[in-house]
């Protein structure tokens, strides 16, 4: 079982003479026409989550929305498919110059599912090396191929809700519901990654066997984006080097927490995703204080 007890000591600590430079860089790539929530979400949220620079990587044509959206977030236009808007493969080489100023890759959210922009997905998986959070399309994009996740040199976090994890693993709603330890157990060992399978609770399986499930967390947070707020938080951990497994662990707790936060706050009936990444520093505090 997660708890503050145990993650508070694990929490990354500030030096005095801390900069940005030294808290980490995140690249986030995300974003399509109609799902520019789901970019801002998870960029705002690894800043939150003590990332000293987070950059977002979007459709040429969606820039300006997230410049606006985004104050704090560095955007970079990438090439698009123009009739669709969302990322092509042309993106691929400005992607990797992206990459080059990052510590973690947070691919998925919001990318839609055009067959380009599927090819750029697996692309960019398989041949970058940095530590990498994949979500939402980003995990649609295997489905059917989730073997060639193996091919990966550096760690790998999937973060699926039920219906992600189905269409990746093959396997029937009803069975992952039924025995949620056990599947994810399985596919993180089949796939060397770590999974964070969503649902209540949720649970985190290690490539070792281990599993850790999470009591934090409330029914408010069943709402669009809060997933994404997720990957945001579990990327920014790992930019300030903090072990994948142990941010994977350390992430869920703490979005369970912002959003038990955020619970007390509002109530669960009127909750948004973007009031448990608000709950994230206070989160963080409470977490760090329990030790």
């Amino acid at each position: 079982m997660l708890s503050a007890e145990g993650l508070g000591p694990l929490i990354p600590r500030r030096r005095g003479d801390a900069h940005k430079g030294s808290c980490g860089a995140v690249a986030v790539v995300a974003g399509s026409v109609g799902m520019t929530g789901a970019a801002a979400l998870a960029a705002d949220a690894a800043l939150r989550s003590g990332a000293g620079r987070v950059s977002l990587g979007v459709p040429a044509s969606l820039n300006d929305i997230f410049e606006v959206k985004l104050s704090e977030v560095m955007t970079v236009p990438l090439p698009e498919v123009r009739k669709r808007r969302c990322l092509s493969l042309r993106a691929l080489g400005e992607v990797r110059v992206l990459l080059q100023r990052a510590d973690v890759l947070a691919l998925g959210p919001g990318l839609g599912r055009y067959r380009e922009t599927v090819e750029l997905v697996r692309r960019l998986v398989l041949e970058t090396e940095l530590p990498l959070v994949l979500d939402a399309d980003g995990l649609n994009a295997f489905a059917g191929v989730a073997d060639l996740l193996r091919e990966r040199s550096a760690p790998s976090v999937l973060t699926p809700h039920v219906g992600e994890f189905a269409r990746l693993s093959g396997l029937d709603k009803e069975q992952i519901t039924a025995a949620p330890i056990e599947v994810a157990r399985d596919f993180a060992a089949a796939t060397s990654t770590t999974v964070v399978l969503k649902g209540a609770p949720t649970v985190v399986a290690l490539q070792d066997g281990r599993v850790a499930v999470n009591a934090a967390g409330n029914p408010g947070m069943a709402t669009a984006g809060s997933g994404d707020v997720l990957t945001g938080v579990i990327a920014g951990l790992i930019a300030q080097d903090v072990d994948c497994e142990v941010a994977a662990c350390l992430g869920v707790y703490l979005h369970g927490r912002a959003g038990d936060r955020a619970r007390d706050r509002l109530g669960e009936w009127g909750m948004r995703a973007g009031d448990i990444a608000a709950e994230m520093p206070a989160a963080l505090v409470d977490t760090a204080r329990s030790t």
